[in-house]
Order: structure tokens, then sequence, then C-alpha cells
């Protein structure tokens, strides 16, 4: 996410999180970004999660929380990464995209976005949920895609992989609900942020289309509102979810799509 759009924290905004840790992946820039600024604000102390040091230093000297090098495609390293860490709140949200066709898609590659958007969720969730269940508190929330929800051509590790993450969210809901902790998924159609921006090269070579008209005929083809989705739009249904007017929301999916799902 470009630096102006990343703001320093306002304590005193609100202050419903105060006293909460909460980990924010893919925190460097984009919705993690936006989180971590929004979380914050609300009162929570921040760990920003990322492999980019440069932005989640950046970002956490921002929120006045810590940052975290981590590569979360190394399973290992992130399970050894939350060992003695202290979260009330999980936002999962890093992820990377890459298009091509089946039969051209690099197992290597459908490895690595597996490993980085569904089972780093997993071990996080695996490594906190004990801290979380012993307080009787706690949210994960699990920044998913309309792609959870409906597919599209060249994106199978992607579409996958957040297919699973809905799943994961649902089975960690019914095991955590006695404990006093929610999961939910939130599923943005395209956002801006630097992912989307990368994939508009990469869609106007495979559908053969100038760059220029990738973002309404490829990427808002099938949403009713012709507009992309803010980080800041997102950060705020997060907060939302971490808010006591939300404690009786659990398994679910929350669709930021533009209407792209009504049809």
């Amino acid at each position: 996410m470009p630096e102006s759009h990343v703001t320093p924290s306002t304590p005193g905004r609100s202050s419903a999180l105060y006293g909460r840790a909460a980990v924010v992946t893919g925190g460097a820039s984009g919705i993690g970004a936006a989180v971590a600024t929004r979380l914050a604000e609300a009162g929570a102390s921040i760990i920003v999660v990322d492999r980019d040091a440069e932005g989640a230093e950046r970002v956490a000297d921002l929120v006045r929380g810590k940052a975290l090098t981590l590569d979360l495609a190394d399973g290992d390293a992130v399970t050894a990464a939350m060992e003695g860490v202290k979260a009330d709140i999980l936002v999962n949200n890093a992820g990377i995209q890459h298009v091509a066709p089946i039969e051209d898609f690099e197992p290597a590659m459908f490895r690595q976005i597996h490993a980085i958007m569904l089972e780093a969720p997993f071990r996080l969730a695996q490594a906190l949920l004990p801290g979380m269940y012993a307080r009787g508190w706690g949210r994960l929330i699990h920044v998913s895609s309309v792609h959870g929800h409906r597919a599209s051509a060249y994106k199978s590790a992607y579409v996958s992989a957040k297919h699973g993450l809905e799943g994961l969210s649902k089975v960690i809901a019914l095991e955590a609900a006695e404990h006093g902790v929610t999961s939910n998924t939130i599923c943005p159609g395209y956002v801006r942020t630097p992912l989307v921006e990368g994939q508009i090269a990469d869609q106007a070579s495979t559908h053969g289309i100038p760059e220029g008209e990738v973002v309404e005929r490829v990427l808002l083809e099938r949403s009713a509102l012709k507009r992309l989705v803010e980080p800041e739009e997102v950060a705020e249904v997060v907060h939302f979810l971490c808010s006591d007017a939300a404690r009786s929301m659990t398994g679910s999916s929350y669709l930021m799509d533009g209407g792209w799902t009504a049809a």
C-alpha cells in the first residue's frame, strides 16, 4: 500500500480494545496495514507480521506496535515464532497471487500459495487458541475473498486456498465457541492493494487486452458496483467483528463483493 494511505494511530478514537493484543499478518501494506491502524486506534496493541521487514517496521512504528519478520510459507518457522506470543485477536490477511492456466501452473507455486494462505492460518490458530481459551475471549478474523465463494479461471491455487480458509474458519468457530472465541471470514472483491495492482499486467497478458481495460473488463466484470474496495473499508469490518456487538457472530462469511455473488 502506498505510504500515503497509512496514517498514524490516533489513541482516543475508541478504547474498546484496550488491553487486547492483535496479530495481523501481511501487515506491511494494503489491507493488513489498514487493519493494524484501525485496531490500534481502538486501543489494541499490534504485532505486524510480514516477510517485508522494512514495511513491517514502518507500520509497527506508525501504530506503536511491534514488527515480526516472518515467511509464512515456512510452517515450522510460523509455529516457532508464535511460541510465547499472547494474542487475543488474530487477523489472517497475508496472501499472494499467481495467474496461469492449470496446465502451466507450477506445482511449487501451488504449494507455496496454500502454505501461506491456508497452512499458516491453521498453524497460527493452533498456536494462539490455547491462550485465548484460557482467557475466555478471542477473535479470529480471516481475510478471505469473493474467491472463497466463486471461482475465476487461471487462479486454481488462490481459489482453492480461499475455499479451504472458509472451511477452516467454520471448524474453528465450532471448536472455539464454548471458550468465548469467535471465528469469521471477510470476503471482499478486488481491493486497491499491491496484490491486485500486481495482477493487472498478468491479466492483460492472459486475456490479450490493454492493462487500462483490465479493472473494468476483467476484475470488476461480475460486480454490480464498478469500484475497487478500499483497504480501510475492510478494516472497519474487522474492527466490528472484534467488538462486543459481534459477539454472537461466528462461523460466518461476510461478503464485500459489490454484488458479485448476488447474481
